[in-house]
């Protein structure tokens, strides 16, 4: 069985919605969820399901050890990024080449790198009166949103759209393709 590894900060429901998908899957599974926030709703999300949680801070992100260990009890086929904003270690990315995924909510190339998240996206895309809007699953490389596209899904703006409106279309596309650019990497 394939082993799914999820790196969370938030409140977690793209990370539950990863863990529902895979629950009943025979091929793969959702093993643990790593999280820099204690407070983070990605807890409870993840122990609803009894998925094991490992907290990390950065020093144990940027120093070698820590993570590489925790990391090495789980043996991830993949490392999936769910609302996850910090820059992953170099060392990883070699570490676990090709085999992380991080999920943006533009098409990318527009409207990614560091600060280009949630609401930020959304405001610069209704400012730059944009026709489309989408979500982008990238490879993760060593620079913020650079990576190799994955899968890339779009939706019209429509005329009076906010950014509540288009938040609400991204989460709900996130949703339907992350499982889907998941499976495709693990081959599954």
């Amino acid at each position: 069985m394939k082993s799914i590894v999820i790196f969370a900060s938030g409140s977690g429901t793209n990370a539950e919605n990863i863990i529902r998908y895979y629950s009943d899957c025979p091929k793969a599974r959702v093993t643990a969820v790593f999280c820099n926030k204690p407070e983070a709703g990605v807890i409870a999300r993840a122990k609803k399901w009894a998925v094991p949680v490992v907290f990390f801070t950065k020093e144990n992100c940027l120093q070698e050890g820590f993570l590489d260990e925790q990391l090495n009890l789980y043996k991830p086929d993949i490392i999936v990024l769910a609302g996850f904003l910090w820059l992953f270690p170099d060392r990883l990315v070699k570490m676990y080449n090709e085999r992380i995924l991080n999920i943006h909510p533009a098409l990318l190339p527009a409207y990614g790198g560091k600060g280009m998240y949630g609401e930020n996206v959304h405001r610069a895309v209704l400012q730059n009166r944009e026709t489309a809007h989408g979500v982008t699953v990238h490879k993760v490389n060593e620079k913020y949103d650079e990576g190799e596209i994955v899968l890339q899904e779009s939706f019209p703006i429509v005329p009076n759209e906010t950014l509540d409106s288009l938040a609400e279309k991204i989460h709900q596309l996130e949703f339907a393709i992350y499982p889907k650019a998941i499976s495709k990497i693990l081959g599954i």
